[in-house]
Formats: C-alpha cells, sequence, structure tokens
C-alpha cells in the first residue's frame, strides 16, 4: 500500500481480526493476514479429530498454521452456543473472516463485529453455492471459476457479495490443482477487501438468486464411474473428483474375478484421432496398447482416453505403465458401479 493511500484511510487503525477456518484452503488467507497491516487477534476451528490408519487426534490445517504464527486458537463443538459467542466477542473483533469453516453462523455471531462476518467462497457467486464448489464446477464442465468475497447472512452463501475475480480452469486441470490456485487467489482478495474497508469503499452488490446452483457436499458413492455417461462428462468428473473422493470403476475377468481401478486423469477422444471399428458397449476396453500408450474405453457417447490409473496396491501411472504392469486386453470391460 503506497503512501497516498494510507493518507486517504477513513479506517487508519489496524482492524482486529478473528478468523474461522478449517481445511488447507483456508490457510493462505489466513498467513496473509498475519502478514498484512492489520491484527488476527485469534483463530476459530473445529477440535482436533481421530485421523487416519492409527485414528490419532490430529489438528486441522487452520490449527497448525494459527500454532505455528504463536496465535490463540479456539476449538468449539458448536461455534453458536453462548460460551462461543461470549469467547469470540471477548476479543473485540472488527471483523470475522470465514473460510470453510464447515458450520453455519446464526444471527447473533453474524451481528457481532462492526463489519460483520466476510467469508471466501471458491465460486462466482451466486453460481455453486454450498460445500464443494470446486469440484463440481470441474465436473459439470464449467470452463471459468473464481473466488468471491461475501458479506455473510443467514443464508447458504447468499450475502451480498464484495468482491470477485475470475480465473479460467485447465482443460486437464484437477479438483486438487485449482483448489490451490484458488486457494492463493482468495488470500490476495481478503486482503484487498480488508484495505477498503479502511477506505471506506465497500460497494456490496446483491446476488441473483435465479442465477444460483447448487454444489453439494461430495461423498465416496460418487466417485463410481457411470461409463453410460459421456466421455467428456466422465472426464470431467475424474477431473473434479480428484483427489477426493477420486473415481473408480470395477474390471470384471472372465474367470468371475474383479478389480477395482482408481482414475485420476483422462480426457475424450477427439473426433480426427478415431480409427477403431464398431461401437461396443459403455465400459469396453477398445484400446490398451503399451507401445502408444494408450488405453481407450467405450463410453455412452464418444471414448473415453485414460491418462492416470491406479491398480489396487499400487501408485497412479500414466497409461503406458499401468498398461505394461496390468493383464488388460481389448475386449474386457469395466462395469458400472451403483454404490460403494
Amino acid at each position: 500500500m503506497t503512501n497516498d493511500s494510507v493518507t486517504a484511510d477513513k479506517n487508519p487503525r489496524p482492524l482486529r481480526i478473528v478468523y474461522m477456518g478449517t481445511p488447507d484452503f483456508a490457510v493462505p488467507a489466513l498467513k496473509a493476514l498475519i502478514n498484512s497491516r492489520d491484527l488476527v487477534v485469534a483463530v476459530v476451528t473445529p477440535p482436533d479429530r481421530p485421523r487416519g490408519r492409527g485414528r490419532k487426534l490430529k489438528p486441522t490445517a487452520v490449527k497448525a498454521a494459527a500454532t505455528k504464527a504463536g496465535l490463540p486458537v479456539y476449538q468449539p463443538e458448536n461455534v453458536n452456543a453462548p460460551e462461543s459467542l461470549e469467547k469470540i466477542a471477548s476479543w473485540e473483533p472488527d471483523v470475522i473472516v470465514v473460510a470453510a469453516y464447515g458450520q453455519i453462523l446464526r444471527l447473533n455471531l453474524l451481528d457481532l463485529p462492526p463489519y460483520g462476518c466476510i467469508n471466501i467462497h471458491a465460486s462466482l457467486l451466486p453460481r455453486y453455492r454450498g460445500a464443494a464448489p470446486i469440484n463440481w464446477a470441474i465436473a459439470n464442465g464449467e470452463e471459468e471459476t473464481g473466488v468471491t468475497i461475501m458479506q455473510m447472512d443467514e443464508g447458504l452463501d447468499t450475502g451480498d457479495m464484495l468482491l470477485k475475480k475470475k480465473t479460467l480452469i485447465g482443460p486437464l486441470e484437477t479438483a486438487g490443482e485449482l483448489h490451490d490456485r484458488l486457494a492463493e487467489m482468495g488470500a490476495e482478495l481478503i486482503v484487498d477487501v480488508m484495505r477498503l474497508i479502511h477506505l471506506d469503499s465497500l460497494n456490496p452488490v446483491a446476488q441473483d438468486d435465479e442465477k444460483s446452483s447448487y454444489a453439494p457436499m461430495l461423498s465416496r458413492k460418487d466417485g463410481a464411474i457411470d461409463w453410460n455417461r459421456s466421455a467428456t462428462e466422465i472426464a470431467n468428473r475424474i477431473r473434479g473428483f480428484n483427489p477426493w473422493p477420486g473415481t473408480f470403476s470395477l474390471l470384471r475377468r472372465e474367470d468371475g474375478e474383479e478389480q477395482r481401478f482408481k482414475f485420476h486423469l483422462a480426457r475424450p477422444v477427439a473426433a480426427d484421432e478415431l480409427d477403431v471399428g464398431e461401437e461396443m458397449a459403455p465400459g469396453t476396453v477398445l484400446r490398451a496398447s503399451t507401445t502408444s500408450g494408450q488405453l481407450w474405453i467405450a463410453t455412452g457417447d464418444g471414448i473415453l482416453d485414460c491418462l492416470e490409473i491406479q491398480a489396487p496396491g499400487s501408485r497412479a501411472m500414466d497409461a503406458r505403465d499401468f498398461l505394461n504392469g496390468q493383464d488388460i486386453s481389448e475386449g474386457d470391460r469395466f462395469q458400472t458401479v451403483i454404490s460403494d
């Protein structure tokens, strides 16, 4: 910030910020605010939970970052409980910044700080309100997305928009890769919004509810590949559900044995690349060539070029390495699994 912008500030003292977040997505914004002119006075995040094979208690990514920075950390089971409200009020925040916290905030908390609660949302609102906007934007074939900084209200991602930034989605970009880019974008934008508060220059814009869509939370069963879908749809879902919940299918052998394979990256085969013969049932392997490194599978509409696959007990590999280690032949058929 230049000296000219500082002298123009109508709110010159540092803002007192309580930061609320949980996963990796929320860490870059926390770090950006810590390094800004404002003061992060405390961090609120869920309690430590058992994770991994050993089921040991592990902190959230936000708690780990806050602890490293030496910030006070508060971990309520219910952030809207009276004792939680009292604790947060004791820090006298000017604003509460929220990023993927995981609980709906009630009105008493939303109205607590003078500048309310401000959310970092990983979509171009009103599109993709809800828990998994990054995943569903890719899975639904969107070509662009972005981050919206929003003034929170009692609805689900329905509050006025304060700042927005767009970005293109790469043709082979996965949800994990886009997640990291949007997290950094959100960090930049939230610092910009704090600057606008200092300048008394916020310009809230109401969302158009008629243009809204919903991005529901994902479950493992969402990763089951339906080979009756088009190649484009399947490729998008593979990218959109990478790394979680991941996409999978069963290969049924002639002897009745079934193997479950995970698909990490794929693309639809372009029409000018096609040189296969007759149409085959969805899920059928049309090409399995270690020479060309191509694993092509028939779908309900078009052919899927599988670029990165994982066999049981192995790591993800490109198609050539995968085929070198697997007994997969043309005519084998992957199955559509109804439930996980």
